[in-house]
């Protein structure tokens, strides 16, 4: 059964980071954020990965370069993740593994995040209806 939430997304103007906000049916709303750094890795490592169907798992460790100590909090992977998703520019395949809609999409990526940046955050409240 698919999860039943009301998700919303906003960049943060002073620091530009990516806010995921969740309102869960049931439980407790809660808010992550995704530094504007760790949202450009996530974007170039699914360029990288070209084709190829990947993870969470696998991203993660290609925007830490892999090692271990430069990986990024899986939190953040998870909000950058779920915004692209959200926007199109990466497509379920099989199991957990997605695939890039695109072959540009780190520049598809960039493009979402500034169009939700220059939208503001009062715009993007009003489009999702708070």
């Amino acid at each position: 059964m698919p999860r039943q939430l009301n998700e919303t997304f906003i960049v943060d103007g002073p620091s530009g980071a990516l806010l995921r906000r969740v309102i869960p049916k049931r439980g407790t709303p809660y808010e992550h954020a995704c530094t504007k750094q760790v949202y450009d890795d996530v974007a170039y490592a699914i360029e990288q990965m070209g084709n190829a169907s990947f993870t969470m798992e696998d991203i993660r460790f290609k925007a830490g370069g892999g090692d271990e100590a430069n990986m990024p909090p899986w939190s953040q992977v998870a909000v950058a993740i779920a915004f692209l998703k959200e926007r199109s520019c990466i497509v379920p395949a099989r199991n957990r593994k997605h695939i890039a809609a695109s072959d540009f999409v780190y520049e598809d990526a960039l493009i979402e995040y500034h169009a939700l940046r220059e939208k503001g955050p009062g715009e993007a409240a009003a489009e999702s209806g708070e």
